[in-house]
This record gives C-alpha cells, sequence and structure tokens, in this order.
C-alpha cells in the first residue's frame, strides 16, 4: 500500500486495462558453417555484402556463403552466422610495441593478416598521433610475410615493381592517440571498426607505440584445427564472458550450444548437413528446435538423390513438425569461377520463407514461389514423382518454366505425419503465436493470482489474437469462429491457485493451404435446366 504520512494532494497511476501482445519475428535466421574467415560467436548479419566483409567469400569447403547468398537474394533481412572451425583450432595473436593484437576468430586465415603504424595525418610533436594499416590477403602475394611491396606504397607505377598484390581487405585508420577516453583512441577505434583484429595494450597503461616502418606480420599461431566434423557444431554455452583478455572473448560462446541462446532466431539450419558423415548435425538441429518450441528447422536431402524412377527410398530425416525436408539439389551461379555450381536449396527456401512472411504473413505457406537465383535442377522432378514423395513430407522444387512460371518451391509439408501438423505455415503459426503470448505475458508473474488478473490476461490474449485474425492468419467468419480464450475457475482448481499456478486455455483455428485446387465442371444440358 501507499504510505500517507503527512496531509496533502496525492496523485498515484494504476493499471486496469490489458498489456498489449506483441508478435515475435518470424524471419530471423541462424545458419551454422564453415566460412573463410570471421568470428566463432554468433553475429547478426543483414545482407550478404556484410557477411563478406565479415566471413570472407565462397569456399570449397562449406556451402554457407551460398546459403547466405541464397537468403538475402530470396528476401532475408536477419540471419545470425556461426562459424564452425575444427578441434584444435589456433587464434593468431601478436604484438606491436607495447599492444597486443589478435585475428577475429581462430584459424590460419589470421597468418596473413599485417598491419602497419605510421605517422597520422594531423600529427605534431605536441600531439603525437598514428595512422594503423591493417589488411588481410585470401592467398599469400610472393615473398610474404617477408619483403612484399607495401600496397600503400605513393611511388610512381613505374617505380614498383610488377608482383605488388593488393590485399583482399585494407583497413585504414588516422589520426588515432593513446590518450585514454579520447574519440579516436586507438584501442577503441579499431575494436569498434575492424573486421580482422582486436587490439589491447600488453602493459599497465596505454602505449608506448611507435611507427613499424613497413607491414609486419600479426603473427602465425593460427591453424585450422583438425578437420571438422559433425561435432564442431554443437559448441559450447560461454554466453557471459568472465575471460580478462580479448582472446578469452573471441573464443566465447559458438555453435549450436550459443545459437540456442538467441531468442529472436526463429528458422535453424546447416547447410553443409548434406555432407558426408555429417548427419548428426541434421539430427542436432531437429533437437533444438524441438526442444526450445521456438524456431523451425529447414533441412536439405544429400545429393546426388536421383528419385524419379524410384522414390521410394527417399524419406525425411525423422519424424517432426519442428522441421522441412527438401528436394533436389539446385543449380546457381557462382561468380568465384564464374560458372555455375551445385547448392543445397537450404539458403533460398529460407528466403522464400523470410519472403512470405514479409509479405504475406507467417500463415501464408511458403509455397508456389519463385526460387531467385535458381538457374537449373540437379535433377527434374516430374509430377509422378512428387505424387509418391509430397505425402510423406519431401517438398520439391519444380520446374515451370516450360509454362513461363519459372522453377518454384512446390510443397510446404512438415516431416510429421500427424494430419495436425502436417503443414509448414501451420506449425510456425503456433510457434509465432505462441512465443509472442510467452513473451508478452511474462508481467503477469508474482501478480495476484485473482478474478482481476484472470480478466487481465484474458483481454490481452484475445486483443492479440484478434489481430492475428484480421490479418488472416486464422479461419472463421467472426472472432468466436477462429479463437477462444478462457481463464477463470473452470480451468483451474483451488489447488492450482495454492500452489501458484495460473492456466489459461487459448484455442485457435489456423488456415490450412489449398494444397489441392479442384474444379468439377460439367455440361450444361437442356435436360439438366429442367
Amino acid at each position: 500500500m501507499p504510505e500517507y504520512l503527512s496531509p496533502g494532494v496525492y496523485v498515484e497511476e494504476i493499471s486496469t486495462g490489458p498489456v498489449p501482445i506483441e508478435g515475435v519475428s518470424t524471419s530471423t535466421a541462424a545458419m551454422l558453417g564453415a566460412t573463410e574467415r570471421g568470428p566463432l560467436y554468433p553475429k547478426l548479419i543483414t545482407s550478404f555484402l556484410q557477411f563478406q566483409r565479415w566471413y570472407g567469400s565462397y569456399i570449397d569447403q562449406s556451402f554457407l556463403a551460398y546459403a547466405m547468398q541464397g537468403f538475402f537474394d530470396n528476401g532475408g533481412q536477419r540471419c545470425y552466422v556461426a562459424r564452425i572451425v575444427g578441434a584444435g583450432a589456433g587464434l593468431t595473436t601478436g604484438s606491436v610495441d607495447n599492444m597486443n593484437v589478435f585475428a577475429i576468430g581462430h584459424g590460419a586465415w589470421g597468418n596473413r593478416v599485417m598491419i602497419k603504424v605510421d605517422v597520422a595525418t594531423r600529427s605534431t610533436p605536441l600531439r603525437p598521433m598514428f595512422r594503423v594499416y591493417v589488411l588481410y590477403y585470401r592467398t599469400p602475394p610472393p615473398n610474404f610475410p617477408g619483403s612484399i611491396i607495401d600496397p600503400t606504397s605513393t611511388l610512381p607505377a613505374d617505380l614498383v615493381s610488377t608482383d605488388r598484390r593488393n590485399p583482399d581487405v585494407l583497413e585504414v585508420y588516422d589520426n588515432l592517440t593513446e590518450e585514454p577516453g579520447a574519440s579516436n583512441n586507438i584501442i577503441t577505434v579499431i575494436n569498434s571498426s575492424s573486421r580482422l583484429v582486436r587490439v589491447e595494450w600488453s602493459g599497465a597503461g596505454p602505449g608506448p607505440l611507435a611507427p613499424t616502418g613497413n607491414f609486419v606480420q600479426v603473427g602465425s599461431t593460427g591453424s585450422d584445427g583438425a578437420p571438422i566434423n559433425a561435432g564442431d557444431f554443437n559448441g559450447n554455452d560461454d554466453s557471459i564472458f568472465t575471460g580478462t583478455t580479448t582472446a578469452d572473448l573471441l573464443g566465447r560462446g559458438r555453435g549450436l550450444a550459443a545459437v540456442a541462446n538467441i531468442d529472436e532466431v526463429s528458422l535453424l539450419m546447416a547447410p553443409d548437413e548434406v555432407r558426408s558423415n555429417m548427419s548428426p548435425v541434421t539430427d542436432a538441429v531437429l533437437d533444438q528446435c524441438e526442444a526450445l518450441k521456438d524456431r523451425f528447422a529447414i533441412c536439405s536431402v544429400v545429393q546426388g538423390r536421383s528419385d524419379i524412377d524410384n522414390p521410394t527410398p527417399l524419406n525425411p530425416p525423422r519424424d517432426t513438425s519442428y522441421g522441412a525436408f527438401y528436394y533436389p539439389w539446385v543449380w546457381v551461379y557462382d561468380p568465384s569461377i564464374n560458372d555455375q555450381r551445385l547448392i543445397p536449396p537450404t539458403g533460398i527456401v529460407a528466403g522464400i520463407y523470410a519472403r512470405t512472411d514479409v509479405t504475406r504473413g507467417v500463415h501464408k505457406a511458403p509455397a508456389n514461389e519463385v526460387g531467385r537465383g535458381v538457374r537449373d535442377l540437379e535433377f527434374p522432378v516430374p509430377k509422378g514423382t512428387q505424387d509418391v514423395l509430397n505425402p510423406r513430407g519431401v517438398n520439391c522444387f519444380r520446374d515451370f518454366r516450360p509454362d513461363g512460371r519459372g522453377i518454384r518451391l512446390w510443397g510446404a509439408r512438415t516431416m510429421s505425419s500427424n494430419g495436425e501438423w502436417k503443414y509448414v505455415n501451420v506449425r510456425r503459426l503456433f510457434l509465432f503465436v505462441e512465443e509472442s503470448i510467452d513473451e508478452g505475458t511474462q508481467w503477469v508473474v508474482f501478480e495476484p493470482n485473482d478474478s482481476a488478473l484472470w480478466a487481465r490476461v484474458v483481454r490481452s490474449i484475445s486483443n492479440f489474437l484478434l489481430s492475428v485474425w484480421r490479418s488472416g492468419a486464422l479461419m472463421g467468419l467472426t472472432q468466436e469462429e477462429a479463437f477462444f480464450v478462457k481463464c477463470d475457475r473452470t480451468t483451474m482448481t483451488q489447488d492450482d491457485i495454492d500452489n501458484g499456478r495460473l492456466i489459461c486455455y487459448i484455442g485457435i483455428a489456423p488456415v490450412k493451404p489449398a494444397e489441392f485446387v479442384i474444379f468439377r465442371i460439367s455440361q450444361k444440358t437442356i435436360e439438366a435446366q429442367q
């Protein structure tokens, strides 16, 4: 109760109305796999260009970069990337005077990072400042890391050796100071801007730092470790940084364990699950989706499964409503080889999910959509083959170019044998509703468990479901036909109340996709009119 200890006028605010529930995101993805370089902890990426800046370009050892491009080309907007490395991978470390330098992320790629400290543009004897160059070579130039030709040289072209190699990445930071707390502090600026290194002072305080004159290799301690196996995708759950150095920070949570802590993720995939001996990765991805019940898995068939004549052996990896299975692989253009490359459709499918969510809503089946960037299919999928595959939960890409409709995703079924959960959009709609209600009703915990609270809970959830129904996600011509929310003495006993339980019954009627469109046509005869 408020305290009234002296005479006066007291103005108080009370909350009696329903607390609004905001719908959660349904199209934020997470992808796991090997990359050219980059951090190991999951990082939010919002464009393919940003992915390339942080993680590099395409590599033969992984389909992740191709999946990311397919995701963004097809309408994806947000994706967390969790880079996977082999066991024993080492971090490149080194120093320049009293400044320790670390490559961002483990792997031998860090050994091809070089740094140069020069005099800044605005440096004066009274206030010395620095210009720092950081560069990275995907393929080392001749004489690396020895007497390489300085790519920042201002000498005339005819005086520069013909073996001069421009780096793949060059970062320049000018007018930096050692002064603590300054906006242009060298540690603050580099650590907030660089996509290659992190730095820290090795002693008790800043500096001293002197120009290096030439580019020097950050270090040679980076290593790729053992070949990546399925167990490397599990990662660890070091989400809280308890270390003391930048190296500890760069080694924090990674893999599926770290992705599990990201509540915003609603689509989960590992494009390299299709490689040999990687089937446990598919199980691990599906396990996380089933355990957390707030995300949906996208899985692909392994390469070379031509089941046109005999589709019987092709089945989803397990019976679950928390994932969908796609066939066959697709041909896309690969700019790194200036030719077409065959890839699993994982990223393209995820982009179609995101595009459908944005343009129509999560209740719309992500199917009958053109796969942007798809040049051709690994195998044609005739109607007869899909007649067998579709009922068992294998979603197919079909070639409708002869009809002028392009190559389309032509299936929207989960892996579940349960008829209630056989459609992707139904399961994802429930994930959306359940997660939104869960996050939007946390205020209820520890409130007085009485009829006033029950009424507020009903109003909050009803208002949210009313907006869901009006968006077209629920069936029914009236609100009563679309959903119900009940929270009273009929949903909980006195024992429930005595033990602190508030139980609310919610029912919704999701729309189902018109998977089979049938038009029955007959002749209209004179006899039929009589």
